[in-house]
């Protein structure tokens, strides 16, 4: 049976979504057919074809993300499906393989998905690299707090709000992977039913919102977006307004928030989930744009990466400049080095994110090398905050 990978095009659309309404047991209705397809206008579908049939298919999607206060290309992957009877055949694997390739050649530094299983995406690389935190608050807890002088304005979540596309923005700059929300992202894939409550400094200047739905004598805080303390304070306060109407309050916040600490009563239920994977596409160019701590002192890492090949090599990092030894193509040394820290992509990747520190990893067994080298990676790596709010 021929078997070749190929791009979809858009004659091919009607093939994806019937698919993907397979294989996730969906039904797109027929209304929505058409708005369907110019979404997939904006991915890139590669699939497996056994002579005429779709057998297999995986969406990248071209997204920015901040990596602190810069802005890097990332390659979404999504839409990963195999009809039942191709599958154990290993075309998932060639489609991850053409990904890397593709995603690596559109200048795709790291790519992100949501997984459907953590284990079979860490297998080609992919790490977690944040995690959600959601707060179930009763009504007894809803009290008031002191220090807000500002005030909150609510909105409707179906039209364009710039005060909170601003707010997300200046937000999500303290932190490694969230999404770079266009407008579109924001019209199709945030704004939909639903309130907003943004709050407003004494100089009424937006510093902070929620998402949020009242139904069923629950609130349910999608997004939590505070800039300071006084529009944390704020926010909590309006919802707390809500106590004659809720019996209970979720919010969905970062693993970093500091909300329950300034509670009344801080002893609430937080449910801690690990939630988007990513992984480094291109080490050496993820490595020369990183902002590492200005360190005296050298260290080389040795990346394993075993599904893109492209970074395997050595990288000696030393006063923020990085320097590349790639893999001698046939090299027939087989001893490990000796200086340095051995790791592969995942780590390399955790680390990058800020989700686990050098120490960590190495008490865990995943970065082998001397414990003086580790704390030279200890310095190396600044503390950072992965979060991600999105989803695709």
């Amino acid at each position: 049976m021929q078997v070749e990978i190929k791009e979809l095009t858009e004659k091919d659309y009607l093939e994806s979504m019937k698919l993907s309404m397979y294989a996730f047991q969906y039904k797109i209705p027929e209304e929505s057919i058409a708005s369907r397809i110019e979404m997939l206008k904006r991915h890139n579908i590669i699939g497996v074809w056994e002579a005429d049939n779709l057998a297999a298919k995986l969406h990248i999607i071209p997204f920015n993300i901040y990596m602190n206060d810069q802005e890097w290309k990332m390659g979404g992957v999504a839409g990963v499906a195999t009809y039942p009877e191709f599958r154990r055949n290993g075309y998932v694997k060639k489609l991850i393989i053409e990904a890397l390739e593709r995603m690596r050649n559109e200048g795709q530094i790291i790519s992100q998905l949501h997984p459907f299983d953590i284990h079979f995406y860490r297998k080609f690389g992919w790490e977690v690299f944040t995690e959600n935190k959601k707060l179930l608050i009763e009504k007894k807890d809803l009290k008031f707090l002191e220090g807000q002088p500002g005030s909150i304005k609510r909105y409707q979540k179906d039209s364009h709000h710039p005060n909170i596309e601003t707010v997300y923005a200046q937000f999500s700059k303290n932190y490694m992977g969230m999404l770079v929300r266009d407008l579109t992202w924001w019209k199709n894939s945030v704004y939909g039913d639903g309130q907003i409550a943004v709050y407003y400094n004494k100089s009424d200047e937006a510093k902070g919102y929620i998402l949020f739905e009242v139904k069923d004598r629950k609130l349910d805080v999608l997004e939590m977006v505070a800039l300071n303390q006084e529009a944390r304070v704020g926010l909590w306060n309006f919802i707390c307004q809500h106590d004659s109407m809720v019996d209970n309050v979720s919010i969905l916040t970062s693993n970093h928030e500091l909300l329950p600490y300034i509670l009344p009563q801080p002893k609430v239920k937080a449910e801690v989930t690990p939630y988007f994977m990513a992984r480094i596409v291109d080490a050496e160019q993820c490595l020369q744009k990183y902002q590492f701590n200005n360190v005296t002192n050298k260290v080389f890492i040795h990346l394993e990466d075993e599904y893109a090949p492209w970074n395997n090599g050595s990288y000696l990092i030393t006063n923020g400049e990085v320097k590349v030894f790639k893999e001698k193509q046939g090299s027939n040394c087989v001893h490990p080095p000796q200086r340095g820290v051995r790791m592969d992509i995942n780590s390399l990747t955790a680390l990058v994110f800020g989700y686990k520190r050098p120490a960590e990893l190495f008490e865990l067994g995943y970065l082998k090398g001397p414990e003086s080298e580790i704390a030279v990676l200890e310095k190396l790596f600044p503390y950072s905050k992965p979060f991600f709010y999105d989803f695709f």
